[in-house]
């Protein structure tokens, strides 16, 4: 499944603004996928963990579809492997990047944090920079 299900990331953020005020709450987003081995095997081998344009150019070596889960609000895509294992690959891309961030506004956070910052990922930029105004503060 996705690296960070909006669905359930929702959940998770209505529990701690329950608990907490919301301008203490901050959401984390990743910058990676996860490239899974199918058949899936619990405690058996683990994915192996891609950036997200990585992902993109392994959708495109493999001739695979990028597919688009509206519940998760994450983006996947299948392939065969030269090896005839099939894999599943999950990650983010920009729709599913303004789905967090709309929901860390819809809730009022403090902000975002990124998980795994050494991953190129232009897509999130430009869509940080087009929904937010960003300035630049030094103390």
């Amino acid at each position: 499944m996705a690296v960070a299900p909006l669905n359930e990331v929702e959940k998770v953020i209505k529990y701690a603004v329950s608990v907490m005020p919301p301008e203490k709450v901050m959401m984390g987003i990743p910058f990676y996928g996860y490239d899974w081995t199918l058949p899936y095997i619990p405690k058996g081998e683990f994915a192996t963990a891609v950036g997200n344009e990585e992902a993109v150019q392994i959708a495109l070596q493999n001739g695979a579809i990028i597919k688009y889960d509206e519940l998760s609000a994450s983006p996947y895509f299948n392939y065969t492997a030269e090896n005839n294992l099939k894999h599943v690959v999950w990650f983010e891309d920009a729709r599913s990047i303004q789905a967090k961030l709309k929901l860390a506004s819809r809730y009022g956070l403090r902000g975002v944090s990124y998980w795994a910052l050494g991953k190129p990922f232009t897509q999130n930029w430009t869509v940080l920079d087009n929904m937010f105004n960003i300035v630049k503060v030094i103390k």
